[in-house]
């Protein structure tokens, strides 16, 4: 029986469910759900049986089969893709033994590419398969519709998860504690791994706060504090997260951003914060596809620890 959209409880469930049943209709020693994210070919659900490619894996987009489909330059169905030249010469036969394939694309709202629904063997398979195409397509649209009302429903339960966090907001500064900083991180771990999205942090640490303090006392040092969680609400979007996590340290989670937009936002920050007399130091880094959220807090964490140990040296 063809799964229907009834069946489907939302895109991951989908997305299970119809690699199990194109498996067991169609064969193919891997079928996976992946993502396009600038050059990487991220793989977001996988039923492997025989490559070892798990839900994480990335491979490089402009390698692969299905950045070749999606611009129409090769067959959504290659029997023998051995003798599709451009699939033959393409980079991820390097890493794995492909002879067949197939590929759907996944569409965003907008008609921009998400990613696909593809599947590999490394055996030449029968023409017949070819006349599986409508449903294919039947599937990889029911994919897309999915997504596209899921991805809509996400923006309002950002929203939505933020109300519920403002009882945990740090007293001082009026921006999220770390209790709501640690809930809100693991929400959004959990809409990476379904999507594939990038998602950065921001680590920064203010450097003279125990000077100023010593110097002039607590309440300047509060004042500084209080400037420096104004300031970072100010150059962030709005669905960010901005949280105070102790002492004279901030996080911002950047939600759907690369690390180069990062990065620019990073320049912003130290300006709006150096033109208000603040010095800070400031690390960032990417959630990456094989890792989560947390692991990519520390490696901001010891990327603004470097940043310090910088200036201390310059000074």
């Amino acid at each position: 029986m063809i799964p229907s959209y009834e069946n489907f409880k939302d895109f991951k469930d989908a997305g299970e469910k119809i690699l199990e049943y194109l498996h067991n209709h169609l064969g193919f020693a891997l079928w996976m759900i992946t993502r396009a994210e600038s050059n990487d070919w991220i793989v977001l659900q996988a039923k492997d049986h025989g490559y070892g490619v798990k839900a994480g894996k990335v491979f490089n987009w402009a390698d692969s089969f299905c950045s070749k489909m999606v611009l129409g330059k090769g067959p959504r169905i290659a029997p023998d893709s051995r003798k599709i030249p451009l699939y033959a010469e393409a980079g991820i036969n390097k890493l794995v033994d492909i002879n067949a394939y197939i590929g759907q694309p996944l569409f965003n709202e907008d008609g921009s590419i998400f990613g696909t629904l593809c599947a590999i063997d490394p055996s030449v398979q029968p023409q017949s398969i070819e006349q599986h195409s409508d449903l294919l397509e039947l599937f990889s649209l029911l994919l897309s519709r999915i997504l596209q009302n899921e991805l809509k429903i996400n923006e309002q339960k950002r929203v939505n998860e933020k109300l519920e966090m403002e009882s945990l907001t740090d007293h001082l500064t009026g921006v999220f504690n770390r209790r709501a900083w640690d809930t809100l991180l693991d929400l959004e771990e959990d809409r990476c791994k379904t999507y594939g999205h990038p998602t950065t942090v921001i680590i920064i640490d203010l450097n003279d706060l125990k000077a100023i303090n010593d110097k002039f006392g607590h309440l300047v040092g509060d004042q500084m504090i209080q400037k420096t969680a104004q300031i970072l609400k100010k150059n962030v979007r709005s669905h960010d997260l901005v949280a105070r996590l102790g002492g004279d340290e901030f996080g911002i989670l950047n939600i759907e951003m690369t690390l180069e937009n990062t990065q620019n936002l990073v320049n912003r920050l130290l300006k709006s914060l150096q033109n208000a007399g603040i010095n800070a130091a400031v690390g960032v880094a990417a959630r990456e596809p094989s890792k989560n959220l947390r692991m990519a807090v520390i490696e901001a964490d010891e990327k603004m620890y470097q940043h310090k140990r910088q200036i201390k040296v310059m000074i």
